[in-house]
């Protein structure tokens, strides 16, 4: 069975307006370089189709060996705009735990 992010992360996710932001922390050092390789900007895009409508940017930050991925247009309009059940940041980031972890040669 192929490997999940959330085997070899954590996540901490937030919203403001129509922003989510999520920041994916590495479990090891060693978990890293696969987490940079699984998470791009297209992977993020794929995975959420078009519930993100806007930009999304993915930020390395070597010295905590973390992620964060900032998706635009994310939240349907924001919490007191949108029609989804479960509007949240919180939600976003943790569907984020879903995409494969690409292995780093």
């Amino acid at each position: 069975m192929a490997k999940l992010l959330s085997d070899i992360c954590y996540v901490r996710s937030g919203d403001k307006g129509n922003v989510c932001t999520a920041g994916l922390i590495a479990r090891t050092p060693a978990d890293y370089p696969a987490l940079l390789a699984s998470v791009t900007p297209e992977k993020v895009r794929a995975l959420y189709g078009d519930w993100v409508t806007g930009e999304v940017e993915c930020y390395p930050m070597d010295n905590i060996e973390a992620l964060v991925v900032v998706m635009r247009g994310a939240l349907g309009g924001g919490a007191t705009s949108t029609l989804r059940l479960d509007q949240t940041g919180k939600s976003l980031g943790h569907a984020l735990l879903r995409l494969p972890v690409v292995e780093r040669g």
